[in-house]
This record gives C-alpha cells, structure tokens and sequence, in this order.
C-alpha cells in the first residue's frame, strides 16, 4: 500500500490561511455559521457547501478582517468585533468594512473577485470607484480610520501579501478559466 505523506490544499486557501495565522487568527471551518470571531483567537468561517457558490476562503477571511479593522484593536477580545447582525445601529459598521474591503481589494484590481455576500452586496457593487472619498456615507469615516490601521498597523504586512499573492493567483490563471469563473478575467486587472 502507498504511503501518503502530503495533501493537496487549495493555493488561494494557504495564502489567505498563512495571513490570517501572522495576524494572530486561527480559522476553523463550521457548517454552523457564515462566520463568526470568538474573541479569543478563532474566526469560523463556514463550510463551502453552507457559502454561496461565489464566496471563498479568502474573501471571507478579508471581509472578517475588514470587519476588524473598522472595529480597531479593543474588538479582539469581543464575540464577533463587538457586533450584532440583528442590530440595526451596527449596519454603518457593515458599510464600512465593505468600503474597506473594496478599497483594499482595489489595490490588486481585484474588487469583483472580493465582493461581499449576503444582503450587503448591493451596497458593495453600488460603491464608487474610490470607496474612501469623502462623501455623506457616515461608514466612510470609520473606513477611512481602519484604512489607516490596514496600512500601518501590525496586520498590514500579512494583508498586502496576502492580497498580491492572490492577484498572482489571477494572473497565472489568465487564459485558462472559463467564462463563468470568478477567477475569469481577473489576472488582466492588478
């Protein structure tokens, strides 16, 4: 009988895991939940048959750290950022890590690839073309302060690269996917 030493892992899925892991985050997989954040160091992300056919390890993992970023560093050691998806005060906080998920995701090209789920994707493919600009959104200014903290604070590293490995990802797959993947048409946009 062959010995099995090794097991294949989807690449996208090791990148966005390895980011996760410098930024302090263990990801655990749950039919349970969409997502979740224990406040102690786990973030549940659900299993591919519970996302829509759309979603992805990776963007789940950037839309969970948006959600982070905009709450700022106090939130970590709270259920789920210190949020409640039943709340509806707490929507603006949704809007802002959005505006900072596509912000970030913008720097790669890769905005469409990274689109939110659920019932927030209207907003997220309503959003300008830069997401940040001032405006009379209230969300911008919580973004525009978690930008700062995407950019300059301790995750920032692990997020740049994770986000350029991934439009990496896109590029090597330039020409070889067919039309209705998310990947198609994506390495022509970093």
């Amino acid at each position: 009988m062959r010995k099995i030493t090794k097991t294949y892992c989807d690449p996208l899925d090791l990148v966005w895991l390895h980011a996760a892991r410098q930024m302090g985050m263990r990801v655990e997989r749950s039919a349970e939940v969409n997502a979740s954040w224990d406040g102690a160091g786990v973030l549940t992300i659900g299993t591919s048959e519970t996302l829509d056919p759309d979603d992805s390890l990776a963007q789940m993992i950037l839309h969970e750290t948006c959600h982070a970023l905009v709450e700022g560093p106090a939130c970590l050691t709270q259920l789920d950022w210190g949020l409640s998806n039943t709340d509806p005060a707490k929507r603006v906080h949704e809007h802002a890590a959005l505006r900072l998920q596509a912000a970030l995701a913008d720097q790669v090209g890769m905005r469409a690839f990274f689109a939110s789920t659920t019932m927030f994707r209207a907003y997220y493919d309503q959003l300008p073309q830069e997401p940040l600009a001032p405006g009379d959104d209230p969300a911008i200014e919580m973004a525009q302060a978690a930008w700062q903290r995407a950019k300059e604070g301790p995750w920032s590293k692990p997020l740049d690269e994770a986000l350029n490995r991934t439009a990496q990802i896109a590029q090597a797959l330039e020409g070889a996917t067919p039309d209705e993947s998310l990947w198609h048409g994506q390495g022509s946009g970093a």
